[in-house]
């Protein structure tokens, strides 16, 4: 039997692989979604076939109580709310680890010093994934502020309470049967999670949730090696090792280094950043921009956080088709940190039926903005901001940006005056080029749509 099961969990590991893989591409992510689930289906299924496994009556029972929460939350969670799940989900997944390593140590019979030492990593990983994955959902649910939360020495107490949990996790590898010391040791870590988040910015939550699932899947590699389970340290790994990856390109993305991002508290002290900017917002009554945009040959379309917020996905897609069919060029602009999580625009847009073709990456569309007769900005604010490439006092200086300021013509969809997520003030509004239609992404969109129709 035995042997069977290792055979089984080879399989759900390359299946685990080739998913990943899958999920790559838009082409192909959902059917790498399916793949993943059912790698993870027959892992569960073969698990419950250990001769020695107890207590299956409440391991089912909370499997299916899990399975009929998550498939609740899943029909029922708007798109927009998409990056908060995302975050809640990542923390389960280190929550889960984390009381794995508990279970474990309190049992006390984990054989040897190796594999108590991978257990409390495991544990410590997990419970900082999981307590800090929870500030970052709280932040981008608006439950707590999303710009930073600091105090005097922040730093060096976060440092402590660090220390305290390290030393804790070195206790448990010579003391045996305590339970004190490891409640404490858990206690400590959860708190350095809490810690950990408070002080980062809104703005850099897609970094965040990308980390947090890098932790995640770290902490279940370790305790796969604490219990032996192949099919824990290989799907852990995989997901530790591409989570670390899209951490590192969402930095890069905004030229932030991943210190910067957790200790830099990006966004507190933003709106006193950078220079004077000169001139003024020029705003254009929605009939004259939908001429605009009839005439053109070449409209590219940037999306951001607005469009999310508006739910307007389905009504550009509407101006998208209209547009082409009277012989305007569109393209889709996507910025890596768009949004509040990584592929949020993608997302969105997919899920409006907009073609995988249309949408193009930062590196593959910048060189045709001199060439684009109207750039239409739907929501997005930071990652359009010219100030990023010519002020080097601005905050965001050399992020990399969608060149949108070089088009002939820019079109601006915005509520209001204020400035972005990053508090930063956005010196494409105020350029000769730029116009600017106040309202609703969703309600202005519709409005274009109806005026494109009379065209």
């Amino acid at each position: 039997m035995e042997h069977f099961i290792q055979a089984v969990y080879f399989v759900t590991v390359i299946l685990f692989i080739l998913g990943l893989k899958r999920m790559s591409s838009p082409l192909t992510a959902r059917s790498g979604i399916t793949w993943a689930g059912v790698a993870m289906g027959l892992a569960v299924v073969v698990t419950m076939l250990w001769p020695d496994l107890h207590n299956i009556g409440l391991i089912l029972t909370a499997i299916f109580i899990g399975a009929v929460l998550a498939w609740i939350s899943g029909r029922r969670v708007a798109m927009t709310d998409m990056p908060q799940m995302v975050a809640i989900y990542n923390g389960m997944g280190g929550g889960a680890a984390a009381a794995i390593a508990a279970v474990e140590l309190l049992r006390g019979e984990l054989d040897g010093t190796g594999l108590i030492a991978l257990s409390v990593a495991g544990g410590l990983i997990g419970a900082v994934a999981f307590s800090g994955s929870m500030i970052a959902f709280a932040k981008l649910q608006g439950l707590i502020s999303g710009r930073p939360i600091t105090f005097p020495a922040q730093q060096p107490f976060n440092l402590v309470v660090l220390v305290v949990a390290l030393v804790f996790g070195a206790a448990l590898l010579v003391v045996e049967d305590s339970t004190a010391l490891v409640l404490a040791f858990f206690l400590v870590a959860l708190a350095f999670g809490v810690l950990m988040t408070l002080p980062i910015g809104g703005a850099d939550m897609p970094v965040v949730i990308s980390l947090y699932n890098a932790l995640t899947g770290m902490a279940v590699g370790f305790e796969g090696f604490a219990l032996g389970n192949a099919a824990m340290i290989v799907a852990g790994t995989v997901v530790g090792a591409a989570g670390t990856l899209l951490t590192q390109l969402m930095a890069k993305a905004m030229n932030r280094s991943l210190g910067n991002v957790l200790f830099g508290a990006f966004g507190k002290e933003a709106a006193a950043g950078g220079g004077e900017i000169h001139g003024s917002l020029k705003p254009i009554e929605v009939e004259d921009a939908a001429i605009m945009l009839r005439y053109a040959g070449r409209v590219i379309i940037v999306p951001g956080y607005g469009m999310a917020v508006a739910q307007a996905q389905h009504k550009i897609r509407e101006m998208m088709d209209l547009l082409e069919a009277k012989g305007v060029e569109v393209k889709f602009a996507i910025h890596p940190v768009a949004g509040r999580m990584p592929g949020h625009m993608n997302v969105l847009l997919a899920e409006a039926g907009v073609p995988y073709d249309h949408l193009f990456d930062l590196e593959e569309i910048n060189a045709e903005f001199a060439n684009t007769d109207v750039a239409l900005v739907i929501g997005a604010n930071d990652v359009v901001n010219p100030v990023a490439r010519s002020d080097p006092s601005s905050p965001i200086y050399g992020m990399p940006i969608l060149n949108v300021d070089q088009a002939r013509n820019v079109l601006v969809i915005k509520r209001g005056h204020g400035a972005g997520f990053a508090g930063i003030e956005n010196e494409l509004f105020y350029k000769d080029n730029s116009r600017m239609l106040y309202g609703d992404a969703q309600s202005m969109v519709n409005e274009l749509v109806q005026h494109l129709k009379q065209l």
